[in-house]
């Protein structure tokens, strides 16, 4: 009686292994062909051929390690800096001299935290996203529409994205006061550095022409945000900790934050393909690291406006965000899936990080309404 199963699932195992058997040998034959055309070359042609494979496979090792080692990654590396016991709001005198003049002023909390982001990003980590291995992709394929190795350069693109929106605050609203003043050199260096493309290695083929790497630039900003720091310090500039200038600013981090969410929403609703998403990663890693970089610029706020804060009674207000941001980080899945929102096989990891940035975009616009009133 049974041995017509076992005969059937005999055949389909072995038709299985000859199927599979086919593959291997069709996938495997170039590198065979091209070993024994290798073996049978004089020594100077296989010494410089070796050479080469030896340093592409040194550089994939490397890029490899590169993409998968978050270095010092600590979402809530920003309580080191102790914010919360800062009373003086940014640019307020701490000290004087004998003779009444200012000599000692309180530092920006918001430029200490984007110089640490920028830091991260491109000191204490490589910049994926000018690595030439980045750029060439993967057999020619966007690095972007695979399912490997592209997170931490969607993430530290992310965190850059809360960077630039600092330094274009700092610019044009927080550095000047009543925005009458005169810009700032430094705060006017870091933002132009700070938008400079983020794709951009050694050289280019399209303008054809040498260029300045992507992470020398961002480097660069990190010097003109301290030496503004120490301006300001020195109260030799200024830091303008008005209520609409807070204002201001939260509700351009609020525009941001809604423009990510409806990229969220967009790819959850019009591409749910679960696990097999490839480009799901890629939308929530750039959330997750642009919630890491306001997370920390916005406790940064929060002490440059220690007065503001005070005299609105903001606190609980911000406790609430901080709490908010505290449990969107949490969110650190493996593997992100893409799957339907009532779906039971398949998490929808999408919907998750788009609940928690509106809850996140939510408070901040409750703050921003407080300081209208």
């Amino acid at each position: 009686m049974l041995d017509p199963i076992i005969t059937f699932f005999e055949t389909l195992f072995l038709g299985l292994g000859r199927f599979f058997g086919r593959i291997i040998a069709a996938m495997a034959w170039p590198f065979l062909v091209i070993a024994n055309w290798f073996r049978n070359r004089h020594w100077m042609v296989q010494a410089p051929i070796a050479l080469a494979l030896a340093l592409l496979i040194g550089l994939y090792g490397y890029f490899i390690w590169q993409t998968q080692v978050w270095t010092n990654f600590n979402p809530g590396f920003v309580d080191a800096y102790k914010y919360s016991s800062r009373e003086a709001a940014a640019g307020a005198t701490l000290t004087t001299k004998a003779d009444s003049s200012p000599q000692t002023c309180q530092p920006s909390a918001i430029v200490e935290t984007t110089i640490q982001l920028t830091d991260f990003n491109v000191n204490q980590n490589a910049w994926i996203s000018s690595m030439i291995l980045y750029k060439l992709g993967f057999f020619g394929i966007d690095w972007d529409h695979t399912p490997f190795l592209d997170n931490k350069a969607n993430f530290q693109r992310g965190v850059n994205e809360a960077v630039r929106r600092a330094t274009t605050e700092l610019v044009d609203t927080l550095g000047r006061m009543r925005s009458t003043s005169g810009i700032n050199n430094n705060l006017q260096n870091a933002r132009s550095k700070m938008q400079y493309g983020e794709e951009n290695w050694y050289w280019s083929f399209d303008p054809f022409g040498p260029l300045t790497p992507t992470p020398k630039q961002y480097r660069s900003a990190i010097k003109d945000l301290t030496n503004y720091n120490s301006e300001l310090s020195n109260c030799t500039t200024t830091f303008d900790a008005r209520a609409d200038n807070l204002r201001d600013f939260l509700d351009r981090v609020t525009s941001s934050l809604g423009s990510t969410s409806d990229i969220l929403r967009e790819r959850s609703e019009n591409h749910g393909g679960g696990w097999f998403d490839t480009r799901a990663d890629d939308r929530f890693w750039f959330a997750f690291g642009q919630l890491y970089g306001y997370n920390a610029i916005l406790s940064g706020t929060r002490a440059d406006f220690a007065n503001v804060v005070k005299e609105r009674n903001l606190g609980p207000l911000w406790d609430r965000l901080q709490g908010q941001f505290n449990s969107a980080l949490k969110i650190q899945p493996a593997i992100i899936s893409n799957g339907a929102e009532d779906g039971w096989i398949m998490p929808t990891h999408l919907a998750t990080m788009g609940f928690y940035v509106l809850r996140v975009r939510s408070n901040i616009q409750e703050i921003r309404d407080v300081l209208d009133r």
